[in-house]
């Protein structure tokens, strides 16, 4: 990585920030006149909108009619700091991209009120660098140092909406009066210019019904969903293929080779790669990815491709290392399988969410009283929730533009809510026994077990997005020696 620009000052604007131990020590007038010429003119002309940009409109009038009469911002965010002057990678607000389909750092997106009813939404971005006063060479963040922006004219033309400069935002924001909301906790320079006009009850208002505009699926976010998915199953596929190589090597390999398919069909992982080989696999979250690869254990692989729009995909299955389950394994993936059976058969329009939750545990809980490891009868294990001692967590959750979507929706459109046609949700129960587990027999510690399908509500009944993986452990067998050859 070279190092960044030089310590000037450009015309109007704050001075540049750059290393304290640079090699130049600034610019001659010879210098910054000539780089101010020789430039070809690159605007882009007769672009297309993007894909989304009705779907994006649409979004904006629901929003537009949800609060009339109040000015409305909703901020992409800016560039987080990983360390000293190097940024972790962009990625826009999941509220911002929602309602324009922009990605780009610092926008802001604003709906003026027109009147007691309507508004007009502007999209502030930043323009393309300065060439006149050497920002495109001399800034850290110029198009010579990071790429080329869009002009505000293609952005416009990208994303159907008036832009303008967002440079100049946080002064009229400032400015502005009457009612105001914000979308907090991404921009904090656009909340300063806010704070004595908004308040955290009316700005939650705000999040909670953006994430429940989420909630149900256009046609475009579900083929969004499913190219995730589909990119996913590849992604397993190549880490089948590598076991030997993770066996060689560390969890680490099994990372790697999911997030190379990631990024070379999609933007991103959608979530942090969970590579979870052996006693590993009972911790849920697992992401260190740093422990070892032993055949005779199982591999718990919970991964999603995040599409260039960021929809995201969340897959697990859960696969023996050598290819081949033990019978006791066998028994507890079975018993998972047939939870995650029960589960996505309770999804449908008109079911209560939290049905397919309720059936898959209580499979789990009738599985654990005849293993011995509870005292029935199932309704009282239910009651009490002792099952959660080995099932830990809920059994799915809203998927979309977030892996956990939807999550400040309130609690009656979304836990205590009804299925819908265009929900999309994940079904995956678990069966974890920990390594020190003393109240389970010594040959089921460090077992841990999960089957996780992303599932689709539709007219009639459901669709399992994720359906060409395989589920069973007979399939999972074959699955495997057909790919490893």
């Amino acid at each position: 990585m070279t190092e960044e620009p030089t310590p000037e000052t450009l015309e109007s604007d704050k001075p540049i920030k750059q290393r304290r131990n640079t090699l130049y020590h600034g610019v001659s007038d010879e210098l910054a006149t000539n780089m101010q010429s020789g430039w070809a003119d690159t605007e882009l002309h007769d672009l297309r909108p993007i894909p989304q940009v009705e779907h994006t409109a649409r979004r904006r009038a629901a929003l537009s009619a949800r609060f009339p009469g109040e000015r409305l911002v909703i901020p992409a965010g800016n560039l987080k700091t990983r360390s000293n002057d190097t940024e972790y990678a962009f990625r826009a607000s999941s509220e911002y991209a929602h309602l324009t389909g922009d990605q780009t750092q610092d926008g802001v997106l604003v709906l003026e009120p027109t009147g007691a009813s309507g508004h007009t939404a502007t999209l502030y971005l930043l323009p393309r660098s300065n060439r006149e006063n050497g920002e495109f060479w001399l800034d850290g963040q110029g198009e010579l140092w990071v790429g080329r922006r869009n002009s505000l004219a293609e952005a416009s033309q990208l994303y159907g909406l008036p832009c303008a400069d967002v440079r100049e935002v946080a002064e009229k924001l400032t400015e502005a009066s009457g009612p105001v909301r914000v979308v907090r906790g991404h921009d904090a320079g656009i909340e300063a210019a806010l704070t004595d006009k908004v308040t955290a009850e009316r700005d939650a208002e705000l999040r909670s019904f953006l994430n429940e505009l989420r909630l149900v699926k256009d046609e475009f976010e579900i083929g969004e969903l499913q190219k995730a998915v589909d990119s996913t199953v590849r992604g397993f596929e190549d880490v089948v293929r590598v076991l030997d190589k993770a066996e060689a090597t560390s969890e680490r390999y099994i990372e790697g080779t999911f997030f190379l398919r990631a990024r070379v069909e999609g933007n991103d992982i959608g979530y942090g790669s969970i590579c979870a080989a052996g006693p590993h696999a009972t911790t849920l979250h697992w992401v260190r990815n740093d422990g070892a690869v032993r055949p005779g254990e199982l591999l718990l692989l919970d991964a999603g491709v995040e599409t260039h729009t960021l929809y995201t995909a969340d897959v697990t299955r859960t696969m023996p290392i050598n290819g081949t389950f033990t019978a006791l394994q066998r028994k507890i993936y079975d018993a998972v399988y047939a939870a995650q059976e029960a589960g996505i058969a309770a999804v449908k329009p008109g079911a209560k969410y939290v049905e397919f939750h309720e059936a898959s545990q209580r499979v789990l809980a009738t599985h654990l009283v005849e293993w011995g490891l509870l005292e029935g009868p199932v309704d009282r294990v239910l009651e009490l929730g002792l099952q959660r001692r080995w099932t830990l967590h809920g059994t799915g959750h809203m998927l979309g533009i977030d892996v956990h979507d939807c999550a400040v929706a309130r609690r009656e459109t979304y836990a205590d809510g009804t299925l819908e046609p265009g929900m999309c949700l994940t079904v995956e129960p678990g069966l974890y026994f920990q390594a020190d587990d003393l109240t389970v027999p010594e040959e089921y510690r460090g077992i841990g077990i999960r089957i996780e399908d992303d599932i689709l509500v539709t007219e009639d009944g459901n669709r399992n997005m994720s359906a060409a993986l395989p589920r069973t452990a007979d399939e999972i067998e074959l699955w495997m020696a057909r790919l490893k050859g």
